[in-house]
């Protein structure tokens, strides 16, 4: 793609930032990450953008008529980057921002930013829509002196988001053939993706169909928890991923399914809800620095919801796959994987086994190998209809699936294995944060229950965070060492049968789905049934 007939808008930044992050002057990017970027490589920067825009007529079916040209605005972009051209993958993900809460909000960075890093993606923030920048808590009244001059309504005479497409399309203009100040800097990104979740969803789905065949912008567009039909007759390829939450209640079309084609792919994740315990534990802790209140289902608050809010199926594991076989898509014609639908009654109602769990579907080892029953489904109150839920399984059946401990070890390795050979997921699965932060909360939630010692808790979380720490930098034969650290203190500790059994289950099928070191490498007597002990294989 090109976006030749789009306008390249003018580039103004990187913005200062002129206070530290957190003080209430904001004087920094809102939501500005907590993520140690400079650990990773990457920078982050803000800019604004500003031009002329068109307002669009797009019903989301057929190509968008022009209303009137010629509005003027401005809005921001976040960047987040390799620092040096040579890490980067050449890969741009730019991300309609969700405004469901009237603010700015970046799902899919919160999902999948580990991921990012260590490819090298370029993520980019777009501010598109009025409410993230012109509501009661939107960006304007977050920092006037920051973000004062940022205007999508042509003075307060256009009350639609009717600008957001020539917006979000002219902002990728800017990415792709900048006029002026390059807002990548040293990076000349050979792809440009947009990706957004839910609302964003919606949004780019009307773009995709009405816009996207005028601007030619876009290489290609991920529809992440939402988006209905699409048309048959455009050939920029279409992912969409959609929780087992987003089938449930049909949420924005997400149900109205259509077959696999060269351009469209489906996948849909059993047991996955719309907001999981990714995205909530990680975009709590800023969105209480930012906008002062935590998200629902945030562990430590109050649960308002019928059942334990937010499902432990790590998604975002998925989602990492998607944007890898986007780029394959697009770069080199490969097409992606298929993937088996949830199944669906004939009321359209998710088919459940005796235990809860969704049947069908892509099936993560927290599906195949449960020890909780997650879904997509929840009730009560305020968002519980999308954050799902999460029952842990009573001790019982917990003893009658898996008798031993390696029972549940061999089951989860398994099921990774499959996925990976499927493609479901990326081949390094086994560097997931989520295999060692749900170590750490397991051993919080037992302290908290007074079932171990708060000083064991100490040491497993220490444990556990280092081995996410070593799995991250690559360094696998350490991430070993510090979970055979757990699995020897949990042994010896003084802890009940069950809560030493929930531990070991968690340690050990971390350990189960990382590769066997070499013989020289510390650990090498234990485990290494992953991909069938291929060390090369799994390298490569």
């Amino acid at each position: 793609a090109t976006g030749e007939a789009v306008p390249a808008p003018t580039v103004t930044g990187p913005l200062a930032t002129t206070s530290p992050i957190g003080d209430p002057e904001h004087g920094y990017p809102f939501l500005a990450t907590d993520v140690d970027l400079d650990a990773a490589g990457y920078v982050e920067q803000e800019f604004l953008i500003s031009g002329e825009a068109t307002r669009y007529d797009a019903d989301g079916q057929t190509d968008a008529t022009v209303t009137s040209t010629g509005h003027p605005y401005t809005t921001r972009i976040v960047v987040r980057r390799p620092a040096e051209e040579s890490a980067s993958n050449g890969v741009v993900i730019a991300e309609w921002y969700n405004v469901s809460n009237q603010w700015d909000q970046e799902v899919d960075w919160f999902q999948t930013h580990e991921h990012l890093m260590r490819e090298g993606y370029t993520w980019v923030g777009v501010s598109a829509q009025r409410a993230g920048v012109h509501s009661d808590t939107g960006l304007r009244a977050w920092s006037p002196d920051r973000y004062g001059t940022l205007d999508l309504t042509d003075d307060g005479t256009i009350e639609d988001d009717s600008l957001s497409y020539d917006v979000f399309s002219q902002a990728v203009k800017a990415l792709r053939d900048p006029a002026g100040t390059d807002p990548l800097g040293p990076l000349d990104p050979d792809y440009v993706i947009a990706t957004g979740h839910s609302q964003s969803a919606g949004r780019l789905h009307t773009y995709y169909n009405s816009v996207q065949p005028l601007a030619d912008v876009l290489d290609a567009v991920v529809l992440h928890g939402g988006g209905g039909p699409v048309r048959t007759d455009l050939d920029t390829p279409l992912f969409k991923l959609n929780s087992e939450g987003d089938l449930a209640i049909n949420l924005i079309g997400a149900a109205e399914r259509q077959p696999d084609s060269d351009v469209l792919r489906t996948w849909e994740v059993a047991g996955a809800s719309h907001g999981d315990w990714k995205l909530i534990t990680d975009y709590g802790p800023l969105r209480l620095r930012d906008v002062g209140t935590l998200p629902g289902g945030y562990p430590g608050t109050p649960q308002t919801c019928d059942l334990p809010s937010l499902s432990r199926v790590p998604q975002h594991q998925v989602q990492a796959a998607v944007y890898d076989h986007t780029v394959a898509w697009v770069a080199h014609g490969i097409q992606p994987p298929t993937a088996d639908p949830i199944e669906l009654d004939e009321e359209g109602d998710v088919v459940r086994d005796d235990l809860g769990l969704a049947q069908g579907g892509i099936r993560l080892a927290a599906q195949e190998a449960p020890v909780r029953v997650n879904s997509g489904v929840n009730t009560g109150p305020g968002f519980c209809f999308l954050d799902g839920s999460s029952v842990p399984l009573p001790e019982a059946v917990l003893e009658e699936l898996y008798p031993t401990v390696d029972v549940y070890a061999d089951q989860v390795a398994a099921a990774t294995a499959d996925a990976v050979q499927r493609g479901h997921v990326p081949a390094n699965v086994p560097v997931d944060q989520a295999w060692y932060t749900d170590l750490a909360y397991l051993a919080g939630d037992l302290v908290a229950e007074d079932r171990i010692a708060a000083s064991l808790a100490t040491e497993l979380v220490t444990w556990a965070e280092q081995a996410r720490i070593d799995a991250d930098d690559g360094e696998l034969a350490l991430a070993v060492e510090q979970l055979e650290l757990v699995v020897a203190e949990v042994e010896s500790s003084e802890a009940d049968d069950a809560a030493q059994a929930a531990l070991l289950r968690q340690a050990e099928a971390a350990l189960a789905v990382l590769p066997e070191p070499e013989p020289e490498q510390p650990g090498a007597q234990r485990y290494g049934f992953f991909l069938n002990n291929d060390w090369d294989a799994w390298a490569d």
